[in-house]
């Protein structure tokens, strides 16, 4: 087992989606349900905390500074100067945000739940940098981990309740053949969120299976970092040189939660990670 170590204790209710801002070098990462935006600069240690005033699926850095926010009543943008504007509005009642990724062309991928997770409640969209907007899967019910293949021909994404991770051919902003990529076995958790290697490995946290577990570019599960708390949300890599894991937790729904969820952690060492691209918005 590799140690991990507790880069922020915090109390946060659905940590998710770190992301790794080179530019700034720092993490960025949220509270779903505690509708904040975190960062995490692991060199002086600086933190800082945004109260967006609605729950907040993923918030990723922008190309021209400032950070775009899966927001639950549509995608918003952040400016360099701190102000907010509506990239594209799209409130739906009893819906909200949940995971979003950076495609390599820069466009944002975004999906949504419903509260209730309802089955094919959700959606899988792709948004362009003026907020043009497509919907790429209209009948998802977790939308939740989006990663891209080393040389952009292949996504991976997860609907949590599948089981499973899947894969589709990507190319020009389109995707095509899917199919499965890896089955979570039954009493190892849910996927959730996931990220990709500099080798194409697929990293993907489990849900309720207290783990992060890596699969080959062939979809064979190779390792496994597990955590002494189950509600494992999401993994990113970061720091100067992309080699530390960072792991998102949550605390909510636990009857008895572990000291450490909702706290940020990381796995120094970990791998190679690849470089995210911001939104070119």
């Amino acid at each position: 087992m590799t140690a991990y170590e507790v880069a922020v204790r915090a109390e946060a209710t659905l940590g998710e989606g770190p992301t790794w801002d080179a530019d700034a070098g720092r993490l960025i990462w949220v509270d779903v349900l505690g509708s904040r935006v975190h960062t995490f600069d692991p060199v002086s240690g600086r933190r800082s905390v945004r109260v967006t005033g609605q729950h907040v699926g993923a918030a990723k850095p922008r190309a021209g500074g400032g950070l775009v926010l899966n927001l639950r009543d549509g995608v918003g943008l952040i400016g360099p100067g701190d102000d907010f504007r509506w990239l594209h509005r799209d409130p739906v009642p009893g819906r909200r945000a949940n995971d979003a990724a950076v495609a390599p062309d820069g466009t944002l991928w975004a999906g949504t739940m419903r509260y209730d997770e309802a089955p094919g409640g959700g959606t899988f969209s792709r948004l362009t940098g003026d907020g043009a907007a497509e919907v790429v899967l209209d009948d998802v019910t977790v939308s939740n981990g989006t990663g891209w293949s080393p040389d952009g021909s292949l996504m991976y994404y997860v609907d949590s309740p599948t089981g499973q991770i899947d894969v589709f051919r990507h190319e020009g902003g389109r995707v095509s053949e899917r199919r499965r990529f890896a089955r979570i076995e039954e009493g190892a958790g849910f996927p959730d969120g996931l990220t990709v290697d500099a080798e194409g490995g697929v990293w993907v946290a489990l849900w309720d299976g207290a783990a992060v577990r890596r699969y080959t570019p062939d979809g064979e599960p190779d390792r496994e970092i597990t955590f002494p708390t189950p509600r494992i949300t999401a993994c990113a890599f970061g720091g100067p040189d992309l080699t530390d894991l960072y792991v998102t937790t949550a605390r909510v729904g636990l009857t008895a939660p572990h000291p450490l969820a909702g706290s940020l952690l990381v796995v120094p060492g970990a791998g190679k990670g690849l470089p995210q691209p911001p939104f070119a918005g």
